[in-house]
């Protein structure tokens, strides 16, 4: 189908009106919000090669940018500078409807008048394909989404989840080289999230097309990408596989960000060293670290100070009597796990321990536990850069 190639990509917004010229920002304003003397700064320095036939997920708190991007892609929204290519063809200038482009919407955006059918066909229609091939486009789309038996009825009379099949149905009918998806589940309730989450990795295998797909549902992303673009305030932030991202964060906002509980962040942590070996003090206990994590510490030149480690929740170890002191905050049972809040002289913490009677009954609100770290899992980050230096 297609490969898709942004090269430097960046959106100015700029001023309206009179705004520019009756109060500039200031220089903190423009570090900390992105705004510059031509206007705010939506995306910045953007670069992704997208491969043919590959599913792209970009990732991010509302307001990062995911969507403005997306929205340069479909050709809805200018490109301030930077280059645009789809099946290796410089698209900048080339308008929305000649981009062999398709984008399925938020809000479904069915026209509320015409049947299912009508809605499937009316993009061929517009583009004078033959009656009996408009047909047996709409019913294979149909088949493809199980939507065969909604094709006459019109949308008021189908469900969120048939609603948002259709808006589908109408952008694969037309192949599209290239399929737009702007938080297409959002609207759903949790239940018909997750079925329309396996009905999009379905769909993804039973056509040949190249996908890019916005959310800010961070388990959207690590089910459906193939690779996941994570986005803060314009900038990328990392791009890999959801092992990737998951395994090896690239910093405390991707680590924090990524992972439900979201990682345990120890800010007044201490990497030490002892000739080839290193260690790191966090909460007072100090942990040994492997001779591989040494290593790499060594190789990176990594030297002692302040550190902020990190830990994810089910890589905490609930010990008996010894480790570090914490009181249960709050227990709560998901299905067969229990998530624990724990306060460690004041610290907050998350543990996920496997749910039975004898958890249940060991960590009741109040009780005196204690836990340690699997080093193995071990994260840390630089305290200024906020980089990880493992």
């Amino acid at each position: 189908m297609a490969e898709v190639k942004l090269v430097n990509i960046k959106k100015v917004y700029p001023y309206a009106g009179k705004v520019k010229h009756e109060k500039k920002p200031s220089d903190t304003e423009k570090a900390n919000l992105q705004i510059t003397d031509d206007g705010v700064v939506a995306v910045q320095e953007f670069n992704l090669d997208i491969a043919d036939k590959e599913f792209i997920v970009l990732v991010g708190p509302s307001g990062c940018g995911k969507s403005t991007t997306l929205r340069m892609v479909a050709g809805l929204e200018d490109i301030s500078s930077g280059e645009l290519y789809i099946d290796g063809k410089l698209v900048n200038d080339i308008p929305s409807k000649d981009r062999d482009i398709a984008m399925v919407f938020q809000n479904y955006a069915l026209y509320p008048h015409k049947t299912v059918y009508e809605n499937l066909a009316f993009s061929l229609k517009l583009r004078r394909v033959p009656r009996d091939e408009i047909d047996k486009k709409v019913r294979e789309a149909a088949k493809i989404l199980d939507i065969t038996q909604y094709l006459e009825r019109h949308p008021k009379a189908l469900s969120g989840g048939q609603r948002q099949r259709v808006a589908i149905g109408r952008a694969i009918v037309r192949e599209p080289k290239v399929l737009l998806m702007d938080e297409p589940l959002s609207n759903l309730d949790a239940k018909l999230r997750n079925q329309m989450r396996a009905e999009i990795i379905k769909l993804r295998k039973r056509i040949n097309t190249t996908f890019l797909y916005v959310t800010h549902d961070q388990t959207e992303a690590m089910t459906l990408g193939d690779r996941i673009v994570i986005m803060k305030d314009g900038f990328i932030q990392q791009i890999g596989t959801p092992q990737e991202v998951f395994n090896s964060p690239a910093n405390i906002f991707v680590a924090g960000f990524i992972g439900t509980p979201q990682m345990n962040f120890f800010g007044d942590s201490k990497l030490k060293r002892s000739g080839s070996k290193y260690s790191v003090e966090i909460l007072g206990h100090e942990i040994a670290l492997s001779d591989e994590q040494s290593k790499k510490l060594e190789k990176d030149g990594a030297k002692e100070g302040s550190v902020i480690a990190g830990m994810r929740p089910p890589h905490i170890t609930m010990t008996k009597g010894e480790g570090i002191h914490a009181k249960v905050d709050v227990s709560e049972m998901m299905g067969t796990e229990l998530h624990l809040h724990l306060d460690a002289d004041g610290t907050e913490i998350v543990a996920i321990v496997p749910f039975t009677e004898e958890t249940v009954g060991a960590y009741r609100f109040g009780s005196d536990v204690y836990f340690t770290f699997n080093p193995d899992y071990l994260h840390l980050f630089d305290t200024t850069t906020e980089k990880s230096i493992l």
